[in-house]
């Protein structure tokens, strides 16, 4: 299922999904067999009891994940995991593997690791796939694969591309998956925090994937207004593979 999803932007997957709620609601009204739809399919309703009828009910609110790359920094990382915490957010970090090898730097990835966070690799270098060969393309992704499973124990199957540039279907690693977003706010060129906040509470929809970068003080300010206000608008967090999953 996974690697089906390489295949398949995140967009598109959702969009076929609103393609097959039309045609099982076409098939009501001809009287044909048609599969109950679930809340995960249709947002807000359901074909039998209300909410207030069910004042118990637990509905799970619109999920949406929060990531980052190019990190992680010794300076402002280390303070967007306390921040994570305190809110009891669980993030996915595309990290570079030269800057996992500078300063204490591994000491963040297993803190990382450790608070539940997903873990995904961002190349060594911060290279354009795109424009690697399949050789060089692999030793891009293994060097910083080997640098996250001798600290966590566990091999990362996700990937940012760097400038969202995917390799060639030759050069693309088969076992991966490659994973872009769907809000960018630009905040490595605003560097402006409000600017920051107001780009992705006004763009955000559920099932997005915002694009933040964790180098940056300001990026990491706004990644903490931006959680407190969807989280008072009922979104819930989460890391990139639950949300590709479910």
């Amino acid at each position: 299922m996974l690697y089906i999803l390489l295949f398949f932007p995140v967009t598109d997957y959702f969009e076929n999904a609103d393609s097959s709620i039309q045609e099982e609601s076409r098939q009501a009204e001809t009287g044909e067999s048609v599969r109950e739809i679930s809340t995960d399919e249709v947002s807000g309703e359901d074909s039998g009891e209300s909410h207030e009828e069910n004042p118990g009910e637990n509905v799970p609110g619109p999920m949406i994940a929060l990531t980052f790359d190019d990190g992680p920094d010794a300076g402002s990382t280390p303070v967007l995991l306390d921040g994570l915490k305190e809110r009891e957010v669980q993030a996915t970090f595309f990290v570079i593997g030269e800057n996992i090898e500078k300063e204490d730097n591994r000491e963040i990835i297993k803190r990382m690791h450790e608070e539940g966070h997903e873990i995904g690799n961002h190349t060594y270098h911060h290279v354009d796939l795109s424009k690697l060969s399949y050789e060089d393309a692999h030793r891009e992704l293994e060097m910083t694969d080997e640098l996250i499973r001798d600290i966590t124990g566990e091999r990362t199957s996700l990937v940012r591309p760097p400038f969202g540039a995917f390799p060639s279907s030759l050069a693309e690693e088969l076992d991966k998956i490659y994973v872009k977003w769907t809000v960018d706010p630009l905040d490595w060129t605003t560097k402006n925090v409000d600017e920051i906040v107001r780009k992705v509470v006004t763009d955000v929809q559920e099932n997005d994937i915002i694009l933040l970068h964790d180098c940056y003080d300001t990026s990491v300010q706004a990644a903490f207004q931006i959680i407190d206000i969807l989280h008072a608008e009922g979104y819930e967090f989460v890391t990139v593979d639950r949300l590709l999953i479910e």
